[in-house]
């Protein structure tokens, strides 16, 4: 092969090489290679993510804190689990509403994420609850959620139907549930991660959830309501009394100081910058 064939070939594949980056750590945020890979990418991008992501407040109000707030209004004090909770989202659009009085746990693999979310819920101490934890297995109980929502992160999960079925477990029959769809051009990039509207709809009627609604939110995202199927009380209640030891399965933690404690195996779950970490 002649010399000067190589430098085409040789920017071919620059151009390649460059084009499997982009689509390996932008478009599926490094979610083919791991579930490490994607919390890494979130912690090295958390102190920008607010910018990069541009929320507006009122938008955030009008469609997810007013919406949520009007859902649970028939419950006095809901209890929400906002899973993959990122820099408190979801958490402050819906206590920025006068009219939701009930609390909130955020759970997150970025403790740098959550660190940010630290920083920005300041004066929410006693209604917010951030927990750094893998989100594939979530440390509660059956149904004892209001409400479960998880915004624009079902597609970076090692399986988006598992950690579908995952958040449905912890929700109360009668509960609200509040995902979203990835949609657009960049949804048919991530094969296997993605749903068109039809199989989130099917999905969602298999694991339980009734009067589902695929509302159209942002260019890559609709927003995805349901409720699962049935009627049961819960509301909120001290996160001690629902939150289990990851290593025992069962509630018997009790606060000490800075950390929490098992009175069953003994093990120590820091509290470190009003974040529990049970990793």
């Amino acid at each position: 092969m002649s010399s000067w064939l190589w430098v085409p070939l040789g920017l071919i594949g620059l151009l390649l090489l460059g084009l499997l980056a982009y689509w390996q750590f932008v478009i599926t945020e490094g979610t083919y290679l791991g579930q490490w890979m994607v919390t890494w990418l979130y912690d090295l991008t958390a102190n920008r993510y607010d910018g990069i992501k541009q929320f507006d407040d009122d938008m955030e109000a009008i469609y997810l804190g007013r919406p949520l707030a009007t859902a649970l209004k028939s419950t006095p004090v809901p209890l929400i689990c906002d899973i993959g909770t990122g820099t408190a989202r979801l958490p402050l659009a819906l206590l920025a509403q006068p009219t939701f009085q009930g609390k909130i746990v955020g759970l997150d693999d970025s403790r740098q994420m959550l660190r940010t979310a630290v920083s920005k819920t300041g004066g929410y101490e006693n209604r917010l609850t951030l927990i750094w934890r893998d989100t594939t297995h979530l440390p509660f109980p059956d149904a004892v959620f209001d409400a479960v929502t998880c915004l624009e992160m079902l597609e970076f999960t090692p399986s988006p139907r598992r950690q579908l079925a995952e958040a449905i477990r912890v929700l109360r029959p009668g509960g609200i549930l509040l995902t979203t769809r990835r949609r657009g051009f960049d949804a048919r990039m991530i094969p296997g991660k993605t749903f068109t509207v039809a199989q989130c709809m099917t999905l969602l009627e298999e694991l339980g959830i009734v009067d589902v609604q695929v509302l159209v939110w942002q260019v890559d995202y609709d927003l995805v309501w349901g409720r699962r199927d049935g009627n049961a009380q819960a509301g909120a209640r001290p996160i001690l009394e629902i939150l289990l030891c990851p290593r025992c399965n069962i509630p018997t933690l009790v606060e000490k100081r800075q950390e929490i404690y098992c009175e069953k195996c003994s093990t120590l779950y820091p509290i470190r910058d009003g974040i529990i970490e049970l990793r």
